[in-house]
Order: C-alpha cells, then structure tokens, then sequence
C-alpha cells in the first residue's frame, strides 16, 4: 500500500501550529499536525486571556480546545506524537515521529519552554498564581503585592509593568547586580513601589489552592525570609526547542529559527512560527500571527510546485 502524502506537515500543536493547520486546510491542502505534548502549548494553564481582541474573558484550555475543533472540522489529522527528526528527501520531506510520514512541506511551530526554578511547590501553582508573562496575566493581580523573579531584561521590564497597577512588586534575583540594561535599571529608581531583593534564590513556593507565599534564601548569609505575595512571575529565560530540526531551518546562536517576513526557512518548502523564533514580541496574536503568515506562503510554495 503506497503511503499518504500530506501537503503540509505542521509540528508543534500550540496556537501557531494550529492557526497554521487551520489555515493550510482552509486552502484546500490536506494537513497533519503533530504535538507530543499537550495542545495549546503553553497557553493552556492562563487562567484568563483578556487581550486576544474579541475574545475578552476566555481560558486558555478553552481557547486551545475551541481551537483544536475548529481545525478537526476542517479535516486536519491530529497526531499525538512528539517529532524527532525532518529530512529533506527531494521532492519531499520526511518526518519522523511514532512512525514515517511524508509531508510536500512543513511548518515547524515548536514553541518554548520557559525555564523554571525547579522548586517545591511550583509545578502545582502554574497557573495559580505561578505565572510566566506578565503582560498576560498581571492585571488580575490589580492592587496586590507580587514577585518578578529574574535579573534580565524582561524580570526588569515585567516589574516596571507590574508596579503600574500592583501595590508592591518585589524583584528577586541571586546577585546584587542586574543583567538588565542600564537604561531600564535606571527606571527603577523612579518606582517607589518597586523593592529588590539581592543575593536571594526562592527555594519554596507556598500555597494550597493558590500561591500564598515565597520562601526565600539571602546566599551570602543563609537566612530564610517568609515573603507574602499573591502572584509570582518567572522570568529566567527560554529553551528553544529546535535543535532535532537545525538541518532543514538555520537557528541563530541561541537556538530560535531564523526566518525571513514570509516565514520561509533556510530550507525551500519549510517554514517557521511562533514564539521558536527570532523575534523581539512573543504574545498570544503573534504566536496566530505567525501561523497565518507561515500556512499561506506554504500554500503558494505547494502551488508553485505542483510538479
């Protein structure tokens, strides 16, 4: 029996790879979409998305369930299976995952992985007051003490958004020095509700339902510090998760996909989405963004090779 061929293969089932499956089917192109772990990426565990326009008030798992009907209506496989490997075998790509399949092009949307502390506590409060994006879950903290822990730019960034409409923001980071640019530390000075806290690592998040305080650690003198907060924003960084597929899409030198404004990757009839790659804004509308651009360029590459 000969094997299917699929027009596009799309990897990673987050909101950029479903929005790219749901375009692609929506040409007319037979899809297959593949995630290894669960749809919706990390957009699952936002108790709240309130500025996806037009669709104030909705959860994520909703959303990420809508959208995973919506492209099941438009014929688009669905493979629970974690892809390992693409090859270009001209004129034809093959992706390797639970078993072999052959796709006439893929987009790649693997998204990130946000780094995490790794401490007690933290896995059961994701999404509970444990929250990686400040910009998407910070108002719901309106007039309340939280923590932004990290010392980059976006730990410094994600406080000074936060101080907005927070009562008290504590930025907690393992040296006395920030890594943030001087620009943006200089901004801290003008926020009086703004407090760091140096030379201290989290070694316990505290809560039952919710986050109800961090346990704190001062590395120079080894004193543990209870610090009540009802929000605890992570920003420590992202993994990448395009290495199995650096031989048909270029990375940059931290590991994001290089692409050019049409999604097209280094390899012809490979695109690229989402928050894997380059880009300076990784919210929720980029994220669809990036899928609608991705799917519609690789329609027209599938229409110009018909042959």
């Amino acid at each position: 029996m000969s094997q299917t061929i699929y027009d596009i293969a799309v990897v990673g089932g987050g909101p950029a790879g479903m929005t790219a499956a749901l375009y692609g089917a929506r040409a007319g192109k037979s899809v297959i979409l593949f995630e290894g772990e669960t749809l919706g990426g990390q957009i699952v565990v936002s108790e709240r998305i309130e500025n996806y326009p037009a669709l104030p008030n909705i959860d994520g798992f909703t959303f990420a369930q809508n959208l995973k009907e919506q492209i099941e209506a438009q014929g688009v496989i669905i493979v629970q299976a974690k892809v390992t490997e693409v090859e270009k075998t001209a004129p034809a790509f093959s992706v390797v995952a639970d078993q072999t399949y052959t796709a006439r092009s893929v987009i790649l949307a693997t998204g990130l992985k946000h780094r995490k502390l790794g401490v007690s506590g933290e896995e059961e409060l994701i999404g509970r007051g444990v929250s990686f994006c400040a910009t998407c879950d910070g108002r719901f903290y309106r007039n309340r003490e939280v923590a932004v822990i990290g010392g980059g730019n976006t730990a410094v960034q994600d406080a000074l958004t936060l101080s907005e409409y927070c009562s008290r923001v504590y930025l907690i980071h393992r040296r006395m020095e920030l890594r943030a640019e001087e620009e943006l530390v200089k901004r801290l000075d003008g926020k009086e509700n703004i407090e760091f806290i140096g030379d201290t690592v989290v070694e316990e998040m505290q809560g039952t339902s919710r986050l109800e305080a961090l346990s704190l650690k001062n590395l120079r003198t080894g004193a543990i510090q209870y610090l009540p907060v009802a929000g605890a924003f992570e920003a420590i960084g992202y993994i990448p998760q395009n290495q199995p597929f650096q031989a048909v899409a270029a990375l940059d030198e931290y590991g994001y996909f290089l692409a050019s404004p049409t999604g097209a990757a280094s390899t012809s009839g490979v695109f690229v989405a989402g928050d894997a790659c380059q880009k300076s804004v990784r919210q929720l509308t980029t994220a669809v963004s990036d899928g609608t651009v991705a799917a519609l360029f690789a329609v027209q590459y599938l229409d110009a090779h018909k042959d």
